[in-house]
């Protein structure tokens, strides 16, 4: 849609004028990537705004302000009021803030609605980017996302022709546990050359039931990673944990520098010193044993945890069973994580009612009032 583009030629004409200009975003993952696409170095929010270990409070705040002309925030819709409070307490009086986001995505894990009510309330210029450029109409990932997200069904191509974008039939809940692992651990790595464990990521509606995170890291684990003789494992907090193993972490650890959804790879089990060493994006971190309670598996992580991150491949089942969790922003942000490839496994019933789904809930923060108060 052109949203580096636009947010490149900010920075570039800003920083010719020697504006200072800061970046972050809300998890590791959406900062690495923003610092990817516009060469300059992003932070999370929290390293940003210097988090103190072991308490909610920053050092940077109204008395010790950031140092910027400019402060820009990508991924606006994971940020909750609270996280978003500290960020302006921190920003200079005359420092201008650009916020960049998809208010279709889910909301944030967090309490509030900040993109949207801020949308909402009319009291910030906004611009919506609504053409998708030729370049991007070639893949059927990005207009089956705007077909979603406009309350229509995907396209699907016919069973011979090469797509990024699959929808596998699947009557029953069984049929497609059976077909996703399939389709993980030999169909997709042999036909498009991807990596089983690291390249590709299943994103699931839920937690809970046979389709959900739970069960599905169990089998892909024993399918990807199987236990090896000769190497150490250690059972923790209801997982086995083994070398290879693709693991997500699930809160902030300011010590260690690893925010919940940073997802890694275990490198190493010590099972001497009690340690086990995950590697984040090239950087090894290492855990006690009675610290593994911060970390899960991660083969298969819920299409909320998912938010702010992308995946070469991405692999979603869907089924009626999951009908509580059935939303069009839920389909929408579950086909954008995958920049390659996106495969949707399971029955059209359940396609059809998540799409006509477009009930947003309602989340009474009070910044929306204060914002048409102040407006």
């Amino acid at each position: 849609m052109g949203k580096t583009t636009l947010v490149n030629a900010i920075l570039l004409i800003l920083r010719a004028k020697k504006v200072q200009c800061l970046l972050c975003a809300p998890t590791g993952r959406a900062a690495k990537r923003l610092s990817e696409a516009t060469g300059v170095e992003a932070k999370t929010i929290h390293r940003l705004l210097e988090a103190q270990s072991g308490t909610s409070r920053f050092a940077r705040n109204e008395a010790n302000p950031l140092d910027c002309g400019l402060l820009a925030v990508d991924e606006m819709s994971m940020v909750d009021v609270a996280l978003m409070a500290n960020l302006l307490r921190a920003l200079p009086p005359k420092a201008s803030l650009l916020l960049v986001g998809d208010i279709d995505q889910l909301p944030s894990v967090g309490p509030g609605m900040v993109l949207r009510h801020v949308i909402e309330s009319k009291v910030v210029p906004v611009v919506r980017l609504t053409e998708v450029f030729r370049q991007a109409a070639h893949s059927r990932i990005i207009t089956n996302a705007h077909r979603v997200n406009e309350g229509r069904q995907p396209e699907v191509p016919g069973k011979d022709i090469d797509s990024d974008f699959y929808f596998i039939d699947r009557a029953e809940p069984g049929q497609i546990a059976d077909t996703l692992v399939e389709m993980v651990k030999t169909r997709i790595p042999a036909k498009f050359q991807l990596d089983a464990i690291r390249d590709i990521q299943v994103l699931c509606p839920m937690n809970r039931g046979s389709l959900g995170v739970r069960e599905l890291n169990v089998r892909l684990q024993n399918e990807l990673n199987p236990p090896r003789a000769d190497e150490p494992v250690v059972e923790k907090f209801g997982w086995q944990f083994r070398p290879r193993d693709k693991v997500i972490q699930t809160e902030n650890d300011y010590d260690k520098e690893v925010f919940n959804g940073d997802i890694g790879q275990v490198v190493r089990i010590d099972p001497v010193e009690r340690e086990v060493t995950i590697r984040f994006d090239q950087r090894d971190v290492v855990y006690d044993f009675g610290e593994l309670d911060e970390v899960s598996l991660a083969y298969a992580i819920t299409i909320h945890k998912s938010q702010g991150s992308e995946f070469p491949a991405v692999v979603i089942p869907l089924a009626t069973q999951q009908y509580l969790l059935l939303q069009r922003n839920l389909v929408y942000t579950g086909i954008t994580r995958g920049k390659k490839l996106v495969v949707l496994i399971g029955q059209r019933k359940a396609l059809g009612m998540a799409v006509k789904n477009n009930r947003t809930e309602n989340r009474f923060s009070g910044l929306l009032a204060r914002l048409l108060v102040r407006g």
